[in-house]
């Protein structure tokens, strides 16, 4: 299922990295912002020919912004990581030959730029090949991650500062 504030949409997918390929891109909208952005590709080439373990490999890319008080924090990689690995334990039957990066980038305006705001933005791009050809939760691992990388609560989570409270008559 994917969020309502998350839109998915197919794109080109690349040529030659492998026979056969699919992409799609997700953007979650919050306030009327575009919070974070991710692209998903499935690569499939059947005649295992690729250096990867069976025939698929699964790319994915997210992108946020953090807020200031958490991309000063050491750790915020190793977590964004643990964002990704536990989705996949949770939604699917499993994976081989996980790798990837996380990557925090800090932006600082100069000369007409320099009233903006500096920013940091968390990057995490990494690839594995699924153990069977059920996708589907591969696909929900990425929705999750890119919803823990824009901030959003798990969906079973009320937020109860948005609740109003009960009137009794």
């Amino acid at each position: 299922m994917v969020r309502p504030e998350v839109v998915v949409e197919d794109i080109p997918a690349p040529q030659r990295l492998a026979p056969h390929a699919v992409a799609m891109s997700a953007t979650v909208h919050l306030n009327d912002d575009d919070v974070a952005l991710g692209r998903l590709i499935v690569l499939y080439d059947p005649d295992g020919t690729r250096e990867w373990p069976g025939p698929f490999r699964v790319v994915a890319y997210v992108s946020a912004e953090l807020e200031p008080e958490i991309s000063v924090d050491p750790l915020i990689g190793q977590v964004a990581w643990s964002w990704l690995t536990e989705s996949l334990s949770e939604r699917t039957t499993g994976h081989d030959a996980l790798s990837g990066t996380v990557t925090r980038a800090s932006t600082e305006g100069f000369g007409i730029k320099a009233d903006q705001p500096t920013t940091t933005e968390l990057e995490l791009r990494a690839s594995w090949s699924p153990v069977d050809e059920d996708l589907s939760g591969h696909m929900a691992a990425w929705l999750d991650l890119l919803s823990s990388a824009a901030g959003l609560p798990p969906l079973d989570v009320t937020d109860i500062s948005q609740r109003r409270p009960r009137q009794d008559s």
